[in-house]
């Protein structure tokens, strides 16, 4: 069975984001792994506008940073998890989160959570987990919430 060391996952606010926390950590747990969890701010909305993306990005970590917060602190407590953080970026999504959060990592296993796009949506814009599956060069786990039972929970 593979080792992993350096575990990135993409976090996205969304219905699956507290499973892929819970499946990273509990990998990350198994493997005495470090975690970096990344979350980005789609600028595309934004770009127009001559937003403050500095403030933006520091709102968006302070947001995903308190709702997995229960999670951070067992995690900084886990001796066998030798570091966690989390960073935010403002970008285009997918490209983002490989070239500017996992590539820079340099993780062994990336994870991230199933969103379900509608067809026509998938058609336009694609999905981040297929670009993640096609772009980083170590293995990708798709979370679906569902998979995760009662042992997963730490």
């Amino acid at each position: 069975m593979a080792r992993y060391n350096r575990i990135f996952a993409a976090l996205d606010g969304g219905a699956t984001q507290e499973a892929v926390v819970r499946r990273t950590l509990s990998i990350a747990h198994d493997n005495n792994a470090e975690v970096l969890f990344g979350h980005v701010i789609d600028s595309v909305p934004y770009e127009a506008n001559g937003i403050d993306f500095g403030a933006l990005i520091d709102d968006g970590r302070e947001r995903i940073v308190e709702a997995i917060e229960p999670y951070l602190t067992r995690a900084q407590g886990d001796e066998c998890i030798p570091s966690v953080d989390v960073q935010v970026r403002a970008g285009r999504v997918a490209e983002t989160l490989v070239e500017a959060l996992a590539e820079p990592f340099d993780p062994d296993l990336v994870i991230c959570g199933v969103r379900g796009l509608s067809n026509i949506k998938y058609a336009f814009v694609g999905s981040v987990s297929t670009h993640l599956i096609r772009s980083v060069k170590c293995d990708v786990l798709v979370v679906r919430p569902e998979s995760l039972d009662d042992e997963d929970h730490r």
